[in-house]
């Protein structure tokens, strides 16, 4: 009797034409969006040789060079004051025993990624309007704080998982040999948890880097970020630089992403 065989979706009838086209669908605009950088004239659909132009005119853009400064200290921010917090989550929910209204925490936790960003984005107009209103200030430490908010599941998920696949034998003898619990974090847990840390870091910079949404709805006048000062020149005018600056973008999260996948491998 012939032995019966699992199902496996790559078996499939017209799954390798289907897979094929929908990689092509992701990634072909990306690919024309790259090449178009290098276009030598003005138009995004004709090309007219290749050329550097664009990403020097970028590069000698005040406007980017503010926009993008203003970006990566957002990012740098956003990323430590969240992946700070979710440590701090991924202990309490990890290294306790369980409790009543653990799942609740969870979902709390993890309410960025459940709720519509746009509806994060306009909880958060609303609520630093209001401190905006009482208080007269009206910095980048609102978007910082949105940014951090927003990033601390992305940070939490990888620092969570690495918690979940750590041994607790050597943080269970060194409570044994009198260790406080502090002390056996810094000697024990920490120098296991810093690939889940960095990895965790690495994610909540990306996001905050790449953020609109959010940005769009709580940055005051004077406060573009890279992301939200690309949409404000594609509303007027769309010219090869957009596609330079985007290039830098997606090779910047690329980078990211791969130093985060190498990250999340590396075992104790």
């Amino acid at each position: 009797m012939a032995e019966r065989k699992g199902f496996n979706i790559r078996r499939q009838t017209g799954f390798a034409t289907i897979a094929v086209a929908c990689f092509v669908l992701l990634y072909l605009p990306i690919l024309l969006l790259v090449a178009y950088s290098f276009n030598s004239g003005s138009s995004i659909a004709i090309w007219e040789g290749f050329s550097w132009r664009w990403y020097q005119s970028a590069w000698e853009n005040e406007l980017v060079q503010e926009a993008t400064v203003r970006s990566l200290v957002i990012a740098v921010w956003a990323s430590l004051i969240s992946t700070t917090v979710a440590v701090l989550a991924a202990l309490a929910t990890t290294r306790t025993r369980k409790f009543k209204g653990q799942g609740a925490v969870f979902a709390m936790i993890n309410q960025p990624l459940m709720v519509p960003e746009i509806v994060t984005a306009v909880a958060l107009l609303i609520f630093f309007a209001m401190i905006k209103v009482a208080t007269g200030y009206s910095g980048l430490l609102y978007l910082i704080i949105a940014h951090a908010a927003f990033c601390i599941p992305f940070a939490y998920l990888p620092i969570r998982a690495r918690l979940q696949g750590m041994d607790l034998s050597l943080e269970q003898a060194a409570a044994d040999l009198y260790a406080t619990p502090f002390q056996a974090f810094r000697r024990i847990t920490l120098p296991q948890l810093w690939p889940g840390i960095l990895a965790g870091a690495m994610l909540a910079f990306v996001i905050s880097l790449d953020d609109v949404v959010i940005t769009e709805f709580v940055k005051s006048a004077g406060q573009d970020t890279l992301p939200t000062y690309m949409l404000g020149q594609l509303r007027r005018v769309i010219t090869p630089e957009i596609n330079a600056i985007s290039t830098v973008l997606i090779g910047i999260s690329v980078t990211m992403v791969i130093g985060f996948t190498l990250l999340s491998k590396i075992r104790n």
